[in-house]
Order: structure tokens, then C-alpha cells, then sequence
């Protein structure tokens, strides 16, 4: 491995993420101002005012955190609904030139919560499963405006810090259509020019039959790949056009586009954190949760990185040399480094793309992908859902820190009161329950443990990893549970999918909810004993609080998984 190279790549990547952070979140900023003006201005203002009129929209016309809610959840179930009856006929509907039937019922109610939540989690393999009409129809459009979603929410939060006795957070459908025309639309329209240039394929043909060396006949996926794999990474969902995902050479052509799509999934979340910090006039706090979410990020890499290039000691002793490190599951086009890089990047962000198989990660790199999930991706996060559960961690911190002090916690002006902590409470609880207590029932049901391809420590990681990826609407896998078996068992499809549901909306109300009562606050001034949310001690108190919440919470099953795997491997015992 290629050590200077691996560095110089990662020096490349935080370099340009740093780049991209300001000016974007200025853009970010303008477009979720309600007047806020653009450079598109020109081009989009006619497309927005008309999408106003046809839908009877008023922009002007603010929303209550309870209004503001209602619209999320209705817009949210109808989406889902059109979504499951596309699935369940897409055999009566256009552009099938395979001819794939319908899904089950269990797989679509599967599918459909998947991507109207932002998880993306794939009980099927694309190519084999799906017409281009319910990959574009029903699955893209999901990708768009569950991550329109995802940003209004953040906005919305926000807009409740900086405001003072308030009683409105903004307009659910105004932001729904600015951040779809004036961010996603654009940016992906762009991006998906250039990964058509770099050789991935954008057709409506039916799917080549080619002949092997062998002479035996191969199939080969044809379809609209680029402009689902452009929001895809930008709107951090994952779902891949393909079973193989970002492993497959048409969803992932080149280092180039290797490169810039695990930028893309980072974009978006890295610049809401200074567009944070221009809303509520306090820069320097912005900066300070960004370099929270850096310094997490940059230890997950390391740790995975190291533990994938150590490799396994039992290849070790069978002659693998140890430089060789852990390649098993990965494409040799990108090796360990990018594999471990993309792998930490899609994990902790809410994005389930993959370049490489996590099932195959040696234990502690495996641990890694794993428990960024379950710190509730916060490490820079899905787009919007990153930030907005960063300040739930934030307003948790600042509590502490006011217990530690002896006085009422304050949040920029806002103190932090009883029914605040326990909306905060409410989501870390609600999100913990959900993905421990589906793992100890999959556990310990005979339903769950036939889905299994591994026995032991590594097959209870499986499922931790399932669940844990479900509520955290993260979608990536281990890649070694069967979901939707042959005998169409629908149990593993139909709890997964009411994980992910669990996991967006009972994370969603409460964050709302928040966001009005702070909204309805008076500004506290200033005083000796007010707790700073900008300096070092502040970026400590949120990292420590991120890990020790994770820690406390999921340490017991991670003990009973990857880190008993550990020592097992150590001993020469392989699952």
C-alpha cells in the first residue's frame, strides 16, 4: 500500500471540503431566507412562483412547529403510499423492458419506507428488481424530497434558535420547493453531466446480452444511472442502481469519480454547519461544531484505515503478508485506503452507498461503520439530518454543562429548560429502543437467525448493523443478511421498515417540537457565568458527549459483536 499517497489523497479531501463549506453555505443561507436572492434567481424565481400557484402555496404564510409537522408527515405518507403502488405494479406500468413483476407486498411496504425516509436500505438487488420506471418514478423523485425534507427540518431548527418570541419556524412547502429547485436540481444536473464523462451510463435500452470468453451469455444492466447516482450522493441517500452499489464499475467508473462522489456526500451537511452559524449570527459557533464533526470523522478514518491495513492474523500465518492488509471484499481499483475512507464518509453521513462490502472488514474495522451509525450520523450527517441531530447532542452538552456550573443552561441566549432536555431525551431513547430492542427480537427469533450467513459474534453483528442502519436511515449493510428470503418470509422486511420509519419521524416531531419552544423564547444576556459555544472546551464537551452517549448506550452489543469477534480472530477463530 501506497502510504504517502493515501495521505495525500485524505489531505486532498478535507482540503476541499473545507473549500466548499463557506461558499455553499452563503448559497444554502440565501436559499432558505424566504426573500433570500440568488444567482438563479433569473432562471428558477418563474419555475418557483408557478409551482406556487398550481399547488396553492402561499410562501409568505409561516407555520407553527405543530403545522409545520403535520405537513412533514402528510407530504411524507403520501409519498410513501405512491411509492408502494408503483412498486406493486410496475409490470402494468411503462419503461419494463426487462418485464420484472411487481414486488410483494412486504418488500414494497420495505422499499417504499426505505426511500420516503432517506435510508435507502435495499432488500433487493436493483438491476434484478426494478423497471426504470419505479427506479426514476418511484425511487429518485424519494431521493429529492426526502432530503429537501431532511434540509427544511434543519432550517426550521434553526430559524427557532435565532428567533425570539416567535410563534412560527417557517413554511414547510416553500422550503420543500427552494431547496428542490434552487440547491438539488441544479447541483445534480451538473454532477451527473460529469459522471456521464467519466463513463457511467445514462439510456433507456434494454439490457445487453454478451458473450463470455467461455462462451457462456452475460447480462449486462443498462438504464438511467448517472442522474440517480448524482442525488444519490448529494442528497446522502445510497440506494444504488445496481446490487453491487458504488463497487460496480458503472456506478463507480473512475478514481475521479470516486473522489468526488464521496465529496458530494459530504457537501451538503459540511456547509449547513456555516450556514448555521450566518442564521444565527454566531460564526465562530458554526466553525466550532464543524470542527466537532471533523475531528470524529478524522478518527474514524484513522481507526478503520489501520485496522483494514493490519489485515486478519490468521491470512498472516498462512503466508498472507501483512502489508498485503485486508482486501477481501474490496475492488483492488480503489484498495484499503479509499475502501476505508468511503466506508467511514457513507456511515457517517445517512447515505448507504458502498465501494466495498462492510461484511468483510475485519472485526474493528467493521466496528467502525457500525457505531458512526449509531452515534445518530451526526459526524457532519445526512443533508439536514446531520446538523439538526448535532444540536440535539449540542443542547445536551450545554445542559451538562450547566449542571457542572450550577446554573441554567443557556443555548445563545436561550435557556435550556425541563421540556427541552426531554424532547432531547425522547429522540436519543425512542432511536436506541428501536434498534436494540429489533436486534434482541431478530436475535432470538428463529425467523431472524435463518436470514444469517455467519454464525456467532459476526452474525449478531449482522443484525445489529441492520437495525442500527434502519433507524439510524443510514441504508448500507454488512452484506451477509438475507432480508427477504426465498420463501418470502416478509418478518426481517416488515420490522425493518418500521424501523426506518421510527427512525425519521419519532426523530423529526420532537426535533420540531424544539424548534418552537425555542422560537417562543426571550434572549437571556450575557453574563460571567454563561456557558461559550464556540471555543475549544465547547468542541471537547460535544465530542465527548457524541461518543459517551453512543458508548453508554450501544457498548454492551457492540461487546457481544465486533469486539468479542476481535479477540476470537486473535485466537484463530474465524465466523
Amino acid at each position: 500500500m501506497n502510504l504517502p499517497n493515501a495521505w495525500l489523497q485524505f489531505a486532498l479531501f478535507l482540503g476541499a471540503l473545507l473549500l466548499l463549506t463557506k461558499p455553499l453555505g452563503l448559497f444554502l443561507e440565501r436559499v432558505l431566507e424566504p426573500r433570500g436572492k440568488t444567482f438563479l434567481d433569473p432562471v428558477v424565481r418563474p419555475l418557483e412562483r408557478l409551482t406556487y400557484r398550481l399547488c396553492g402555496i402561499d410562501p409568505e404564510r409561516e407555520q407553527s412547529w405543530l403545522a409545520y409537522a403535520f405537513s412533514v408527515l402528510a407530504f411524507s405518507l403520501v409519498g410513501l403510499l405512491f411509492t408502494y403502488f408503483i412498486l406493486r405494479f410496475q409490470d402494468r406500468l411503462p419503461l419494463n423492458p426487462q418485464n420484472f413483476p411487481g414486488l410483494s407486498a412486504h418488500l414494497a411496504f420495505n422499499t417504499a419506507a426505505s426511500f420516503t425516509t432517506n435510508t435507502n436500505w435495499q432488500s433487493y438487488g436493483g438491476e434484478s428488481t426494478l423497471s426504470y420506471f419505479s427506479q426514476m418514478v418511484g425511487l429518485t423523485i424519494h431521493n429529492f424530497t426526502s432530503a429537501a425534507v431532511g434540509i427544511g427540518i434543519a432550517a426550521a431548527l434553526v430559524r427557532g434558535i435565532a428567533r425570539q418570541s416567535a410563534a412560527t419556524i417557517g413554511n414547510f412547502w416553500a422550503d420543500l420547493v427552494r431547496v428542490t429547485y434552487y440547491v438539488l436540481v441544479p447541483l445534480c444536473l451538473v454532477f451527473a453531466v460529469f459522471l456521464v464523462s467519466q463513463g457511467m451510463i445514462q439510456n433507456f435500452a434494454p439490457y445487453t446480452a454478451a458473450q463470455t470468453v467461455e462462451g457462456a451469455t452475460q447480462t449486462i444492466a443498462q438504464g438511467p444511472m448517472a442522474s440517480q447516482v448524482a442525488i444519490k450522493m448529494l442528497g446522502t441517500n445510497g440506494g444504488g442502481f445496481v446490487n453491487a452499489n458504488a463497487a460496480h464499475p458503472y456506478e463507480n467508473p473512475t478514481p475521479l469519480a470516486n473522489f468526488l462522489q464521496m465529496l458530494a456526500i459530504f457537501a451538503i451537511p459540511s456547509a449547513l454547519t456555516y450556514t448555521l452559524g450566518r442564521m444565527v449570527k454566531n460564526q465562530r459557533h458554526g466553525w466550532a461544531v464543524w470542527s466537532a464533526m471533523a475531528s470524529l470523522f478524522i478518527a474514524g478514518v484513522l481507526v478503520c484505515w489501520w485496522a483494514e491495513a493490519a489485515g486478519n492474523p490468521i491470512h498472516q500465518k498462512l503466508g498472507i503478508a501483512a502489508a498485503d492488509g485486508n482486501l477481501e471484499g474490496k475492488e483492488v481499483r480503489f484498495g484499503i485506503f479509499n475502501s476505508a475512507l468511503f466506508a467511514t464518509i457513507t456511515t457517517d453521513a445517512s447515505c448507504g452507498a458502498v465501494n466495498s462490502m462492510h461484511d468483510s472488514f475485519t472485526p474493528l474495522g467493521g466496528l467502525v461503520p457500525l457505531f458512526n451509525i449509531q452515534t445518530g450520523e451526526v459526524i457532519f450527517g445526512g443533508v439536514g439530518a446531520g446538523l439538526y441531530g448535532m444540536l440535539i447532542f449540542v443542547v445536551l452538552a450545554v445542559f451538562i454543562a450547566g449542571l457542572m456550573v450550577g446554573r441554567t443552561p443557556e443555548y445563545l441566549g436561550k435557556k435550556i429548560q425541563a421540556y427541552d432536555v426531554k424532547l432531547v431525551m425522547l429522540v436519543l431513547i425512542a432511536l436506541s429502543a428501536a434498534t436494540l430492542g429489533g436486534t434482541a427480537w431478530a436475535n432470538a427469533s428463529a425467523w431472524g437467525q435463518a436470514g444469517l450467513n455467519n454464525a456467532g459474534p459476526h452474525g449478531f453483528s449482522e443484525i445489529l448493523y441492520a437495525y442500527s442502519s434502519a433507524v439510524g436511515n443510514n441504508g448500507s449493510a454488512f452484506a451477509g443478511l438475507t432480508a427477504n428470503p426465498a420463501d418470502s418470509d416478509p418478518r426481517y422486511n416488515t420490522t425493518l421498515g418500521f424501523a426506518m420509519l421510527i427512525g425519521r419521524f419519532l426523530m423529526i416531531v420532537p426535533i420540531l417540537a424544539l424548534a418552537g419552544s425555542l422560537a417562543g423564547k426571550k434572549l437571556v444576556p450575557a453574563s460571567a457565568g454563561t456557558f461559550r459555544v464556540e471555543g475549544l472546551t465547547f468542541v471537547v464537551l460535544l465530542i465527548g458527549t457524541v461518543i459517551l452517549v453512543g458508548a453508554l448506550t450501544y457498548l454492551p452489543a457492540l461487546a457481544m459483536g465486533p469486539v468479542v469477534e476481535h479477540f476470537l480472530m486473535g485466537a484463530g477463530n474465524l465466523f
